[in-house]
Formats: structure tokens, C-alpha cells, sequence
């Protein structure tokens, strides 16, 4: 790939595409960030990189490695400043020194305080250039599950619902109220988040199975965790059965020994968590407990009522609201009208609009 641009449209294309090769491993690596990375030489990309599946290699690693051509007087763009501590792999800084990149440009610092703001001086006291803050508002909208996992105790909590166009949730005579358009974008959206939250009530009420189901990236479905206060989730519905092959949690407050004991046996993690003034399983701490058990960027695919009380308790980060373009009228159960306007209605920033063979996406920014 060959460009003729000036400097500064060549630092925003080649960070562009850097950018896109992040996007690549979103939600798929762990505590690590998805990181993309570009080498380019006399104006051609020679080599391109991302962070791998589960976090390791790095994006710089992994470029640096793929390269067929020597790597001396090159540059190299990446999305997020390369990392310069030893953890379980060498800093990146160094592979970078030891291949005589002559520049490296990235975009925005890593909030890791073991990393943040330390590469430049180590980078140029190797004579090696560096530009920073590239193409930084939109890197840093990408960057924002990161951010906030790296600045707090809560993972990104990103909530879907679907809607009719008369805004009911529940189609009484249909499986689905959404075209496959709509279907296939949830899909993309589960392989782009590292746990999914869903409700006792969901699974029993709907029996999903909650993986990605797309060609090529079901082997990015994610974590299940299971509100489920009295442990009262079927052993044989689907997503019990299927704990084998995805990771699944429960957190439960009402003792059953003779349950927890038979859900152990079938693989999956069960965890108490302490109940709100409502006596429901409090979502803040349950948030806690999900970062800690390692998940940062968080996909809540529920029904109406647990959805309205992370919305209603500020857990919400990111709305996608999708709407069909079905009129359900008697047929139509768990209306959002009332809850749609007093939450949403003049407070919240969209982000996105997307139409789906007559239907609509529109993402709000909550926070």
C-alpha cells in the first residue's frame, strides 16, 4: 500500500488503519487493550499488527514479528503509547529500539501507570522520534471501556433492547420482534464484549443460548453471568448445557446446597452477592465482583426489568436501542414508552444511527 499525502494526512491514515486493526480483537483480550498496529516504509505498509486473542502478543510485537522487510528506518503507528514494563513479556519498547524504527507515532497514553507517559523519553534517548495524540478523539471514544476499567472498579456496561415501533419489548404470538439484520448486529456486538449479563428470569422465560453465532467468530462468544437471587435456573436449559464450552457464572444470595452443589459439578462458578434495600442482587457490587473475576467490557442482554434497574442506578454506559418496524398493538407486552422518555429524552448523547433494512439502531452515550 503506497501513499502520496503530506505529513500530518499520512499520520491520520496510517493511524486510521491502525485503528481498524484494533478493533480486530475488541473485547477479546482479557485486561489487555486492544491494540492495532502499522509499520510503514518509504510510504508502503510493510507489516500490520494486532493485540492476540487473550491479550498476548502485543500489537507491536506481533507487527514487528510479521514483517518480511528489515525494520531499520521505518515507522511505526499504534493506537495506545507501547508499552515500557516487564510483566509477563518484554516492553514492546524494547523490541521496538532493538528493530532501529527510525519514528513512532501513536495516539493516546496508557492509563496503566505502569506504562503512562514513559515511552518518549526512553524511545528518544534512542534517538528515535515520537508523535502522540493522533486521530486522539476518536481513538480515545474506542479506548473508552479501557479507560474506565483502568480508572475505576466497575467494567463498561454497554445495555441492549429491542423494541417494537410502538415500543413493546415482548411480541405475546412471536419469537422475535427484530428482522435477522438487527439479530446479526447483536451477534457482532456479543463477539465484542467479554461477558454477557442476563437474568434467571430471561433464561427460563426465553431459553437462549447467548453465544455468537456468526461464521468465523463463534469462537469469540463470551462469558455468561446469571442474575439468579434464588437459584432458580433449569439444569437442562441450553446455556446451563452448553457451560462447558463458555465460561458461565452465577450470582446468587438465597442458599440451595443441593443446587449450588449440582451446578458446580457441571463447570460453572458460583458466586454470593449481597442484596440491595429492594432485595434484589445489588448491581453495583455484583459489578465489582464481574472486575474482578477479570471482565471488563460488559454486554447486559436482559429483560425489561433488569435493564430499567441498571438504567435507573447510572450502571449504563453505552444504550443500544434497536426498533423494528412492527406496530405489535395487542399483541404487545412490556412497553418502555413511559421509561423510554423520562431516561433518555433530552439527557443522553447519540453516538450512532444505523438502518437495518428498515429498522433502526440508535446507540446513546450515557456517561
Amino acid at each position: 500500500m503506497f501513499t502520496n499525502l503530506n505529513k500530518y494526512q499520512n499520520n491520520i491514515y496510517f493511524m486510521a488503519l491502525a485503528l481498524e486493526q484494533a478493533k480486530r480483537t475488541l473485547g477479546n483480550t482479557k485486561r489487555n487493550p486492544a491494540v492495532g498496529c502499522i509499520i510503514v516504509k518509504n510510504s508502503h505498509v510493510i507489516s500490520a499488527g494486532y493485540t492476540s486473542i487473550y491479550g498476548r502478543p502485543h500489537a507491536e510485537q506481533n507487527a514487528i514479528n510479521f514483517s518480511k522487510i528489515a525494520l531499520k528506518n521505518s515507522e511505526l503507528y499504534v493506537t495506545l503509547e507501547p508499552c515500557s514494563h516487564y510483566g509477563k513479556t518484554p516492553p514492546c519498547v524494547n523490541s521496538i529500539i532493538k528493530s532501529k524504527i527510525k519514528k513512532v507515532i501513536f495516539s493516546i497514553k496508557d492509563p496503566d501507570q505502569r506504562s503512562f507517559n514513559k515511552c518518549t523519553k526512553k524511545l528518544k534517548s534512542r534517538g528515535i522520534i515520537v508523535i502522540n495524540e493522533v486521530l486522539k478523539d476518536k481513538i480515545k471514544f474506542f479506548y473508552k471501556s479501557y479507560l474506565k476499567s483502568r480508572k475505576s472498579n466497575l467494567p463498561f456496561v454497554t445495555c441492549k433492547l429491542a423494541v417494537s415501533k410502538d415500543f413493546y419489548t415482548i411480541d405475546k404470538k412471536g419469537k422475535w420482534i427484530t428482522n435477522e439484520f438487527s439479530r446479526g448486529r447483536v451477534h457482532l456486538m456479543r463477539a465484542s464484549h467479554d461477558c454477557i449479563i442476563t437474568s434467571s428470569k430471561t433464561i427460563i422465560e426465553d431459553n437462549p443460548l447467548l453465544s455468537c453465532r456468526i461464521r468465523g467468530l463463534t469462537d469469540r462468544s463470551p462469558a455468561r453471568i446469571i442474575f439468579d437471587n434464588k437459584l432458580r435456573i433449569k439444569i437442562n436449559s441450553r446455556i446451563i448445557k452448553d457451560a462447558k464450552n463458555y465460561h458461565t457464572v452465577i450470582f446468587y444470595n438465597q442458599v440451595n446446597k443441593k443446587k449450588i452443589k449440582l451446578l458446580k459439578k457441571l463447570k460453572i462458578r458460583i458466586y454470593k452477592i449481597p442484596l440491595d434495600i429492594d432485595g434484589n442482587l445489588d448491581l453495583k457490587k455484583s459489578l465489582i465482583k464481574a472486575h474482578e473475576l477479570g471482565f471488563s467490557r460488559i454486554f447486559l442482554e436482559s429483560g425489561i426489568e433488569l435493564a430499567t434497574n441498571f438504567l435507573n442506578k447510572k450502571l449504563v454506559d453505552d444504550f443500544k436501542l434497536f426498533i423494528s418496524d412492527k406496530h405489535l398493538k395487542q399483541n404487545g407486552s412490556g412497553s418502555i414508552k413511559n421509561f423510554f422518555g423520562s431516561v433518555l429524552k433530552n439527557k443522553k448523547k447519540i453516538t450512532e444511527k444505523v438502518n437495518l433494512s428498515g429498522e433502526k439502531l440508535i446507540s446513546y452515550k450515557l456517561k
